[in-house]
């Protein structure tokens, strides 16, 4: 039976590889999602020191690309298109530098075609962007996530086209995104085991699943925000307790969470953490003599002269 990875959805520590792995431990975790949601900021030897690292602890790790690295682009020689596929090309040599799959990026958008359109654009440009990868040695798995968004590209059907038509692809299944399209669905047994056993059957191979899980607000069938775990109405609880996919191969097991977490959480690998909000200083105040204007308060919070 194949354990149930869970990690944080950000490298804990941008100072170094081993106090990341350190706090990664510390914190009782087997997986992390290296965040490049908001660009590159890892360089080749911390990556190279963290997947050292990552084999000896037997820690689990993926790649999140960066937002602007979605495939799918109307214009394959456009300035967009070639941006994305030169971070794509980056993320997938971390990737194979630090051990990490799979390289997670988002499927893009229908913009303005049909979804068949839309799809064929998406799986021909992953297509060529594959045998880029082959000629530089970087061809690590990739993995498409679903969207939550109930009218655009990224439903689950979506993903699960496209990873049958391209067997190095694996569907990144966000049951926050899919409690989100589907109006607060995910409150079952059933709900889970049915993404679980399309996503199963439409792989066809021994990977793991790659999950996120966290909380989330929804309004008509899109989401609106990402919120740590308890704030909306995911749960954990109704997981299987024990997965086999159709093969009759272990895919899934998971326990009940033993405490509440302040972060979300992932099976495999999660999502991005959500931002917390900052905290406003108080203005300083400022005194004036009688008869004289009122002095003002600098930037810096320092108190004015009298």
């Amino acid at each position: 039976m194949r354990p149930l990875r869970i990690g944080p959805s950000r490298v804990p520590s941008r100072a170094g590889a081993d106090g990341a792995v350190h706090q990664l431990r510390a914190r009782g975790y087997d997986a992390c999602e290296i965040d490049f949601g908001k660009g590159f900021w890892m360089s080749w030897r911390f990556a190279e020191r963290l997947g050292v690292l990552a084999r000896e602890e037997r820690l689990a790790l993926s790649i999140h690309a960066p937002m602007a690295a979605f495939l799918g682009h109307p214009e394959v020689d456009g300035p967009k298109h070639h941006r994305a596929i030169g971070m794509l090309d980056h993320a997938a040599g971390i990737a194979a530098a630090c051990g990490a799959a799979p390289v997670v990026l988002h499927p893009g958008f229908l913009l303005g075609r049909s979804r068949a359109e839309a799809l064929d654009a998406v799986i021909e440009q992953l297509a060529a962007l594959r045998a880029r990868l082959e000629r530089s040695g970087r061809a690590v798995p990739f993995g498409v996530e679903v969207m939550g968004r109930a009218r655009d590209l990224g439903t689950l059907d979506d993903v699960l086209a496209i990873c049958r038509a391209l067997p190095w692809v694996r569907p990144v299944l966000d049951f926050a995104h899919l409690h989100a399209v589907t109006g607060g669905g995910f409150v079952t047994v059933d709900a889970f085991a049915e993404v679980l056993a399309a996503a199963d059957d439409a792989m066809g191979t021994r990977a793991p699943f790659h999950i996120h899980f966290y909380d989330v607000v929804h309004t008509g069938g899109n989401e609106r925000a990402h919120v740590p775990y308890g704030e909306g109405t995911l749960r954990a609880e109704p997981w299987p307790r024990r997965w086999r996919g159709s093969s009759g191969r272990p895919r899934w097991s998971s326990s009940r969470p033993t405490r509440r977490p302040t972060r979300r959480s992932a099976a495999c690998s999660p999502a991005r953490s959500p931002r917390r909000p900052r905290r406003r200083r108080p203005a300083p105040r400022a005194r004036a003599r009688a008869g004289a204007p009122a002095a003002r308060a600098s930037r810096t919070g320092a108190r004015p002269r009298r």
